[in-house]
């Protein structure tokens, strides 16, 4: 299913240099799909992601591939510091501990994720979400739903 893609610019990103392109870090918004992207316009925010999915699966492309959102904040992938440089940043919109990510966010995800997937040669391994790149400091996605979401990344494109 095609899902539907709307174009909403936020000035919360960098272009001075290219995006690595090296995997992805998944985040939820706790705001509602209207609230981060309201949030995301806002440039004392100061935050942005690249792509947000909402509870129907629609997607609202920020912040091109090929610049830097300013969506992980001091965190570290792999032992390499500032992931935003190397991981794009893509947010479900919701809390995922007050309800799991819809079905139609993860299909949308997945759909998102194909055409990156073998263009940026990306495994499982390139793929975490905020929690585990901000110990401590951040907690999304849930535990329960990153470990889902992950099971379904690895179904498809392993």
């Amino acid at each position: 299913m095609p899902w539907l893609e709307i174009f909403t610019p936020s000035p919360n990103h960098s272009a001075a240099q290219t995006h690595e392109r090296r995997g992805v870090c998944f985040h939820h918004t706790v705001k509602s799909f209207g609230g981060t992207l309201a949030l995301m316009q806002t440039p004392e925010s100061r935050v942005s992601y690249h792509t947000v999915i909402a509870a129907d699966g629609t997607r609202a492309r920020l912040v091109a591939d090929e610049h830097i959102a300013w969506h992980a904040g001091v965190s570290v992938f792999q032992g390499r510091k500032d992931p935003n440089v190397f991981l794009l940043g893509v947010a479900f919109a919701g809390d995922t501990y007050a309800a799991p990510l819809t079905e139609a966010q993860v299909a949308s995800a997945l759909d998102w994720l194909a055409p990156r997937w073998s263009a940026n040669g990306w495994s499982s391994a390139c793929m975490t979400d905020h929690r585990q790149v901000a110990p401590g400091r951040k907690d999304d996605l849930s535990p329960a739903e990153w470990t889902r979401l992950q099971a379904r990344i690895t179904q498809r494109f392993s």
